[in-house]
């Protein structure tokens, strides 16, 4: 049995060992803050602002850029949350991005909606354009001027399907030159998490961290995501073990809590710089904002 740190007991397992641990108020006291300001993404779907209207007076959301629905649509559903108060923080895709041209033309947009912070990643674009990689994008943006204070990269603890560790790592490095923060893909195994955080630091990759993880989640979608990013071991973790996901799940969803538990004692220590909570919403947010409140009351026992 497993009492959580919050008031319920549970039975749980994480990754196929039984677990028997409670919650500490060093591990609480760290894990309080990132969910209390936790960064909400979004996708830029039609639905995307009739879900927004959900979310916390100023919250601070990532909003994704869409191979289907173009960079354009991440920049008008950025400017709309920015001009209701929120803080925004749109994903720049060098594989969305034609040439530099386009790119001046979208920086100039950022500018007018006062947008502070990019999150600069690669992008699943296949089309073929001017600036090969997140790395490019970076200096093509140092080189012509852009309006961001802060910079945030991708970085993946489970690897990634089609770029080896070695360069994962290499590429990293680079980018902390330029970058403020560095946000995990999303995972359901912290003991990966948590070895790939011990490694990072250890390599030398000093970035703070903000840690990805699904919302609050039909189960069917969770996989079928797992699956197409990458995220191989967590994939057949849910697909092997799908009777024994009661202790993340209300009916027919999958929530946090499994896998921050797992992840409490490495987001405890100072060193592993683990700073932020990114929570990857595919546009749920009143079932994450509700999952949200939960936590944090059940936190504040």
């Amino acid at each position: 049995m497993l009492v959580l740190g919050w008031s319920q007991p549970m039975a749980w397992r994480i990754f196929g060992r039984q677990a028997s641990r409670t919650l500490n108020e060093r591990e609480r006291a760290a894990l309080r803050p990132l969910v209390e300001h936790a960064r909400y993404e979004l996708i830029p779907l039609k639905n995307a602002r009739i879900t927004a209207e959900r979310l916390p007076p100023g919250a601070t959301v990532t909003v994704t850029a869409s191979p289907t629905h173009g960079i354009e649509a991440t920049l008008s559903l950025s400017e709309w949350l920015a001009a209701r108060g929120h803080v925004v923080i749109p994903h720049l895709a060098a594989h969305m991005i034609r040439d530099r041209q386009h790119l001046s033309e979208l920086l100039a947009r950022v500018r007018s909606a006062r947008l502070r912070e990019a999150f600069i990643v690669g992008g699943d674009a296949k089309t073929s354009t001017k600036i090969a990689d997140g790395l490019g994008l970076i200096h093509a943006m140092q080189e012509i001027g852009h309006p961001f204070e802060r910079l945030g990269v991708p970085a993946y603890p489970e690897g990634h399907s089609e770029i080896a560790d070695d360069v994962l790592l290499r590429v990293l490095k680079e980018k902390q030159r330029f970058a403020h923060s560095m946000t995990t893909q999303m995972s359901f195994n912290p003991d990966a998490v948590s070895a790939w955080v011990v490694r990072m630091r250890r390599e030398g990759v000093w970035l703070p961290m903000n840690v990805g993880v699904a919302g609050v989640t039909e189960l069917t979608k969770l996989m079928s995501i797992a699956a197409r990013i990458g995220v191989a071991d967590s994939a057949r973790y849910l697909k092997k073990n799908r009777r024994m996901l009661g202790y993340l799940m209300k009916p027919g969803s999958v929530t946090p809590d499994a896998f921050l538990e797992g992840l409490a004692p490495v987001i405890a220590e100072p060193a592993a710089s683990i700073h932020g909570l990114h929570l990857f919403t595919f546009n749920q947010v009143e079932e994450t904002v509700a999952w949200q409140r939960r936590t944090l009351a059940r936190l504040a026992i």
